[in-house]
């Protein structure tokens, strides 16, 4: 005999089920400082605007005064996406706060952004440590708390400052990278239903994109500058990255990525309508494009006044694209990077 509590179970059971995750809005920012490479050229002659546009496709970057902090950028990302489309801030019950560069080791950034944005207590808060896959891991998470009848809007925020982590002298690095913060809102409804993911990992590559020292590793400077060959410094006080491997890791595993998306959502590689990368630099993307035999109609670029802006870049482009109201269908992100780590997931645009 049902009791009532079975079948209101089993009806709970099949809500959850049911249930969809959506992007509902998203918005970002950008600091107000910026660095042309008009400017760089003036610190780095031997380099020119053209070597530096044909070489990584970045004209300029946006770079975070010294008392702004990643949670700053997240937090104004997040007061103009409230702006934009109208949000009651007293719906929000879950911040997610993707950044490498939090503002302290403890309290979680997450937990002084929902105080500055004067969100309910009532409200969840946590950071996440990822790089360039972060914002796809983020979606992850998103969904898994909307379906997991935990949240109901969730606050997906992602910030970074790499500019604080690199020498003065690192014209590789100086070039590539921007700092920005994007503000995404995740429930169960919006413009973009949130399907299926691939995420992977694999640690053996934590050297070649690496900050050595600052945390409980390596808790004190080493102060051990010193130049290589082409004048590059080589510090484990500062952001390191080890460009060749870095671009070995990306062709390797991007393709089993691409290929592991489209399996899981059971579409076809000409079921999608356009192909949303993490945008590292055009060399790369353009490489990666041509192995994957993608049409040039249907993958995107935005990276030319912003730079490289790490977990933010895939938000930033969307952002873009629906502006131009240029995102139809089937849109595949793919972020990668750090850690090593790589995800990508499949949005499908309602409307």
């Amino acid at each position: 005999m049902d009791n009532g509590f079975e079948s209101a179970n089993r009806r709970g059971i099949y809500i959850i089920i049911n249930m969809k995750a959506y992007i509902k809005a998203i918005s970002y920012y950008l600091p107000e400082t910026v660095v042309t490479n008009e400017e760089l050229i003036k610190e780095f002659p031997e380099w020119s605007v053209d070597k530096i546009v044909n070489k990584v496709g970045i004209d300029q970057r946006h770079i975070a005064k010294p008392d702004e902090t990643s949670a700053d950028l997240a937090t104004k990302a997040a007061e103009k996406l409230f702006a934009e489309y109208d949000i009651d801030k007293s719906s929000i019950d879950f911040i997610l706060f993707c950044t490498q560069s939090p503002d302290y080791f403890l309290p979680t950034s997450a937990c002084l952004i929902q105080k500055k944005l004067k969100i309910p207590t009532s409200c969840g808060a946590l950071d996440f440590n990822l790089g360039c896959s972060g914002y796809v891991y983020g979606l992850s998470l998103a969904k898994g708390l909307l379906l997991g009848g935990i949240a109901n809007n969730i606050l997906l925020l992602t910030g970074e400052t790499y500019s604080k982590f690199m020498h003065p002298k690192d014209k590789g690095n100086r070039t590539l990278f921007g700092d920005a913060g994007s503000a995404t809102l995740i429930s169960s409804d919006g413009f973009a239903e949130i399907v299926n993911f691939s995420l992977g990992t694999d640690g053996k590559g934590g050297e070649n994109l690496i900050v050595k020292t600052g945390g409980m590793r390596n808790r004190e400077k080493a102060d051990d500058l010193k130049f290589d060959d082409n004048g590059n410094p080589l510090s484990s006080d500062h952001l390191y990255m080890n460009g060749a491997e870095i671009f070995n890791f990306t062709i390797e595993a991007v393709p089993p990525l691409i290929e592991d998306t489209l399996k899981k959502n059971n579409l076809n590689f000409d079921e999608i309508n356009t192909f949303i990368f993490h945008q590292a630099n055009k060399f790369m993307l353009n490489y990666l494009r041509k192995k994957l035999k993608i049409e040039e109609s249907k993958f995107l670029y935005f990276m030319s006044e912003v730079g490289n802006t790490v977990s933010s870049t895939l938000p930033i482009v969307m952002y873009e694209e629906m502006k131009k109201n240029n995102l139809k269908g089937n849109i595949l992100l793919a972020g990668f990077g750090v850690g090593y780590s790589w995800g990508g997931c499949i949005i499908k645009i309602i409307q």
